[in-house]
């Protein structure tokens, strides 16, 4: 089971005659995450014209989209559509705008706001969600580097490291992986290191 999201918050700007459309993405799992995003970006935009929004979520199989009075599916379903077609959930998109002067039309209007959703998502990137386990293996200070390479080779991705009197890796990766590094451990550490799964959950690797 997987599915695409954003990596990251990130913003973009696009222009069309001299009206600017800045777009907003960030990732978020529950609708009030989304909902925050939204008020977040108003009150920081004071003054913008229009603060066009659409979200897709897991949770409920929630998707929602405003036009904040552009005219009717000229602004927030074209915002939802590049979600769609880029197949991502579990984020929301704000596209802010600062009036120019000039009507754009119902065609503009649509270019417009599409371009600044998809530049947003492009900044953001797209990660692909998998199951994974998030694991943890402790080791000493020698075996490190290597512990670490043995993961990445295995197809895991290091989440982070803890430092004591031994370094406690932090990892995530897939089940059918996790049986292929477990086999590399011990063929590689002869018993000495075990990873041990802690938890199951989404996780991009």
């Amino acid at each position: 089971m997987s599915y695409k999201t954003v990596k990251k918050a990130a913003t973009a700007e696009y222009e069309e005659k001299r009206s600017r459309f800045i777009g907003s993405v960030i990732p978020c799992t529950t609708e009030q995450e989304a909902l925050d995003h939204i008020a977040k970006r108003r009150s920081e935009t004071f003054g913008a014209r229009h603060n066009v929004y659409a979200y897709i979520l897991r949770e409920n199989n929630i998707a929602r989209y405003s036009d904040d009075g552009e005219p009717h599916s000229t602004a927030g379903m074209p915002t939802l559509e590049v979600l769609r077609k880029q197949g991502l959930c579990d984020c929301c998109i704000v596209t802010t705008r600062y009036f120019g002067g000039v009507l754009l039309g119902t065609g503009g209007l649509v270019r417009a706001y599409t371009a600044a959703a998809r530049l947003a998502v492009e900044e953001a990137g797209i990660a692909l969600m998998r199951v994974c386990y998030q694991c943890v293996v402790g080791c000493g200070y020698p075996d490190h580097a290597q512990v670490e390479r043995l993961i990445n080779d295995c197809g895991g991705k290091v989440d982070g490291n803890e430092f004591t009197h031994e370094v406690k890796v932090k990892f995530s990766i897939t089940a059918s992986d996790f049986v292929n590094l477990d086999d590399k451990f011990k063929e590689v550490f002869c018993g000495r290191l075990e990873p041990q799964i802690v938890s199951e959950g989404f996780a991009e690797v």
